[in-house]
């Protein structure tokens, strides 16, 4: 049937064609008619024109006889301001004819003739002026008498006649042509109406016969498409399926790294416990290895906990206005130390950098990251090279990465030569859990990486050759606000042992024990609260505390709120925020409000007093 209606269409298109052609040749040739048509229009105003300044030339000069001998037979002054405007003007009407004629050889000699019988009538009513003036009238009626002036006056009027003449015939030539021109486009616009009006029949004709055959059509087409939904209906089910089982595959495999991880985390743990309780049953000291086992499963532990949430990208942020040269270079050192002799480091950096505003602790991880796995790529050694550059991606290429929009951004690219990835191991590469390092590594580095990019309004590429090495460009945006780098201040630290009063509000028994336990062990006077009323009655009787460490989610009143009513009693109370969670009152698009202070937990003792002692010196 489709064939059908192709062949139907195709044997109806050639008469279509044939006439559109017709009309495009008609529609040429009224064009041509019209143009030829204005063509001859202008030449023929132009004639009008050329007359009309001819005449002109004679009006003048009859002005200047007329003027010459009102004066001679009055004396009168006031008849030479004729003379005196014709004799000014006419140069430039003189100027002006002979340009008109500068086209026609003919014409220019008839012009160049006027010219000369002109300045020669000019000269003799100037004589004549001249002897009057000089109290010489009978000279100078004499001169007028003596028909010299008559004779050229007769010659320039001759002149004039003839080029009137001529001028005339060749208008009427012109006029002429006009009017044939006009019958052409007359017959024109007839035959373009009779092939409009035929085509306009013949389409007619034409839809009605296609309009029949589409009738056929649509119902073949109808009980197909109906068949075609049908099936569309099913693949969809199916694929609803494959989906549901992939997205069931990937919460398997991310449940079952973390389960795996911390479950070895909690058995190095509960061994070092369980032989810290036995030796000290059996009252022996030497307990230290296994604390450090300990603490640095949990370490672990936490870390762990970061990167899954730099992945999911609900890691708090604290941003700040970088120079990334600045950054790289200061990293250099950190790196050399890190990757060893066998690894060659090579920076370039670009000229006139952009500044951006990002996490500076997150992206010296994630360079770190970046160049741990470029050296395990490289076993026998290699070379490491970290660039920077200004980078435009346009829209062409937001299209075709949905997940980053155009823009300016700030490139730094960490490539080396290692043994690069397959094209199915790059697509994987920030998966959680996925490594091709065995058990040596978690799969949790390129991800973190991935997952703190993203959260920073950035992109992150991978480009890899088996056998030829890996870069991996990460984009952040550009800056567009003060030029200057926010300087990173460090806090600074007091001479003396700590005796600030500390109040801490944790609703959690054991946490605000361990909490309570560290401050002290630091040296600070601590009061403890398990919920917001308990704290801000202590906040009331004691006007000593300096600082109000309290948890953000807790049961009633949340952290926020008991930090706004304790600073409306206290203006001058610092507060330091902390918590497991991180979709909160203090983080908003996953960057944290300007005015908080906020420690992640778990942290350490070390870290809390870092963190303590930058809000209070501050």
């Amino acid at each position: 049937m489709i064939a059908r209606l192709r062949k139907a269409f195709l044997a109806q298109l050639i008469p279509l064609i044939v006439g559109f052609v017709v009309l495009a040749a008609i529609v040429v040739g009224l064009t041509g008619l019209i143009e030829a048509q204005r063509h001859d229009n202008e030449r023929i105003r132009l004639a009008f024109e050329f007359q009309r300044q001819v005449i002109t030339l004679q009006s003048l000069i009859q002005d200047a006889e007329t003027s010459q001998r009102g004066y001679l037979l009055t004396g009168e002054g006031s008849y030479l301001d004729l003379y005196r405007a014709a004799r000014n003007a006419l140069p430039k009407a003189l100027e002006e004819v002979r340009a008109a004629a500068a086209g026609n050889a003919g014409r220019r000699a008839q012009v160049d003739a006027l010219s000369a019988a002109i300045s020669d009538k000019l000269g003799e009513i100037a004589e004549s002026i001249s002897l009057y003036d000089q109290n010489n009238a009978s000279s100078a009626i004499a001169l007028v008498r003596s028909n010299q002036g008559k004779l050229l006056m007769d010659r320039i009027r001759t002149i004039i006649i003839d080029i009137r003449r001529d001028e005339s015939a060749i208008l009427q030539q012109r006029l002429a042509n006009s009017e044939r021109m006009n019958e052409w486009m007359r017959l024109y616009s007839v035959v373009a109406a009779l092939a409009v009006l035929s085509l306009g029949v013949f389409g007619v004709l034409s839809a009605r016969r296609r309009l029949e055959d589409v009738a056929v059509v649509q119902d073949q087409l109808s009980r197909n498409n109906k068949a075609l939904q049908k099936e569309i209906a099913t693949r969809e089910l199916a694929e609803a399926q494959v989906r549901q089982m992939q997205k069931m595959e990937a919460i398997g495999q991310l449940t079952g790294g973390i389960a795996h991880d911390f479950n070895n985390m909690l058995a190095v743990i509960m061994s070092a416990l369980n032989l810290m309780q036995r030796k000290l049953k059996r009252g022996e000291s030497d307990i230290q290895p296994f604390v450090d086992a300990a603490v640095d499963a949990t370490t672990r532990a936490a870390n762990l906990t970061s990167r899954l949430l730099a992945f999911s990208r609900q890691q708090p942020l604290s941003p700040k206005v970088i120079d990334a040269n600045r950054l790289v270079t200061g990293m250099s050192e950190l790196l050399r130390r890190t990757l060893g002799e066998p690894i060659q480091i090579e920076t370039v950096l670009a000229g006139g950098l952009w500044l951006t505003f990002v996490d500076v602790s997150q992206l010296e991880n994630a360079l770190l990251n970046l160049a741990v796995n470029g050296r395990d790529a490289m076993p026998e050694g290699g070379k490491l090279t970290i660039e920077t550059a200004n980078c435009c991606l346009d829209e062409r290429y937001a299209e075709e990465h949905m997940d980053v929009p155009a823009g300016q951004y700030v490139l730094i690219a960490i490539s080396d030569t290692g043994t690069g990835m397959a094209p199915e191991v790059a697509e994987k590469a920030v998966e959680p859990f996925y490594t091709t390092k065995g058990a040596k590594g978690t799969g949790l580095g390129l991800s973190q990486v991935f997952g703190f990019v993203k959260q920073s309004g950035g992109h992150l590429k991978i480009y890899s050759e088996p056998g030829q090495g890996t870069a991996v460009k990460i984009y952040l945006p550009r800056y567009f606000g003060d030029d200057r780098p926010i300087p990173q201040s460090r806090p600074a630290r007091g001479a003396h042992p700590p005796s600030e009063l500390i109040l801490v509000v944790e609703d959690d028994r054991l946490v605000r024990a361990g909490t309570v336990a560290s401050l002290r062990e630091l040296g600070y006077r601590v009061l403890e609260a398990e919920d917001a009323d308990d704290a801000l009655r202590l906040l009331a009787e004691s006007g000593e505390v300096a600082l109000l460490l309290t948890d953000l989610i807790m049961p009633g009143t949340h952290g926020r709120k008991l930090a706004s009513v304790a600073r409306e009693q206290r203006p001058e109370l610092k507060v330091l925020f902390t918590t497991g969670f991180t979709r909160n009152a203090v983080v908003h698009n996953g960057v944290l409000d300007h005015d908080v202070d906020f420690i992640h937990k778990p942290f350490s003792i070390d870290q809390l007093a870092a963190k303590i002692r930058e809000v209070l010196d501050r």
